[in-house]
Parts: C-alpha cells; sequence; structure tokens
C-alpha cells in the first residue's frame, strides 16, 4: 500500500505558480506517489482539484475528485492533460486552494473533450460538463501558469488587490519568493 502525505499549498506569490510545467517522459512510481500525495492534499484542504504546481512540483499532473464525500466515486488523475476542444459557454463562482478566501465568478466553456495518461501510463480520452468540465479546465491551465484571477476583469483584480497582496504576503513569509504587490 502506497503511504500517502498531505503537501503544502502554493500561494498565489509563489513562482512555481506561474511556471509553465514540461511534460512527463515516462509514468514512474514517483508520479503515481506525488498523485496519491495530491489527492491526500486536495482532500485534507477540502478542495475538488489540485494541480502539481500548487504543491511546488513543476510537473503536468493533475487530480480531480468533484464528489470527495461518495466512497463510490473514483478520483481522475490525469498526467500530461490537454484539452483537444470546448463548447459552449458558462458563468459561475470558482475557488482556488492558492487564493484561500476568493472566489469570484469566471466566465469558461461549458464542455471539454480533455486527453492525457492515466497513472498506469494508458492514454484515456474524457467528454466531460458541469463542474467536472469547469476543474478540468482551471487545473490544466494551472500546468501552463495560467491563474483563475486571469479571468478577472483589470477591475475586479483592482477590487482584489488588497486580498492578493495579503496572500503574497503571507507566502512570502513560508520562504517561496513572490514578485512584489499585486498591479
Amino acid at each position: 500500500m502506497i503511504e500517502m502525505a498531505v503537501l503544502e499549498i502554493r500561494l498565489y506569490g509563489d513562482n512555481v505558480l506561474r511556471e509553465c510545467a514540461p511534460p512527463i517522459e515516462k509514468v514512474t512510481d514517483a508520479e503515481r506517489q506525488l498523485a496519491q500525495d495530491m489527492l491526500e492534499t486536495m482532500y485534507a484542504y477540502r478542495g475538488v482539484g489540485l494541480a502539481a504546481p500548487q504543491v511546488g512540483f513543476s510537473k503536468r499532473i493533475i487530480v480531480i475528485d468533484i464528489e470527495p464525500d461518495d466512497d463510490s466515486h473514483k478520483p481522475t488523475i490525469l498526467i500530461n492533460p490537454i484539452i483537444l476542444s470546448q463548447d459552449g459557454e458558462v458563468v459561475l463562482e470558482e475557488g482556488c486552494l492558492s487564493f484561500p478566501g476568493i472566489r469570484e465568478e469566471v466566465k469558461r466553456p461549458a464542455e471539454v473533450v480533455v486527453e492525457g495518461l492515466d497513472e498506469t501510463g494508458r492514454i484515456v480520452k474524457i467528454e466531460e460538463e458541469g463542474l467536472m468540465a469547469r476543474a478540468l479546465q482551471h487545473e490544466i491551465e494551472h500546468l501552463d501558469g495560467i491563474l483563475f484571477i486571469d479571468h478577472f476583469s483589470r477591475l475586479k483584480r483592482k477590487l482584489l488587490k488588497n486580498q492578493l497582496n495579503k496572500i503574497k504576503q503571507k507566502e512570502g513569509q513560508n520562504g517561496k519568493g513572490g514578485r512584489g504587490d499585486f498591479k
């Protein structure tokens, strides 16, 4: 049995959140262990999705479980996921574990088709809508250094400036770096 660990969530201001993670060449036990640790971390922080950069690893791994309280529901683990197609449009409220206390409406495509590798290295293709489609898009964007605040209007970001700077300051105190005040 794999022993799992709860990892530290990297907050807004940590440079790893803005990096474009390189593709994983081969799925090994290290990637499988990281995915399990990410699931444990996501559950501990009561999230529904998590990307490897959010726990400090510039790797193309995401985990999602939109029904964490349903033991019969299997979580999704994707390595090197890519969005093949998107359709429709919907505006819904989103949050992010790297932005504690911030929840805002974000416009995203309503349906997605995603391809990636599962934890065994097998290619999987997923067609989703609703919350799962939103979670897939949100987490895949993390792998390219795109954050959900990047979908906010300039005015909305300005209104959130103080909250964002407080998150950055907290991250800076944790020694992970940051890049000055939010503008």
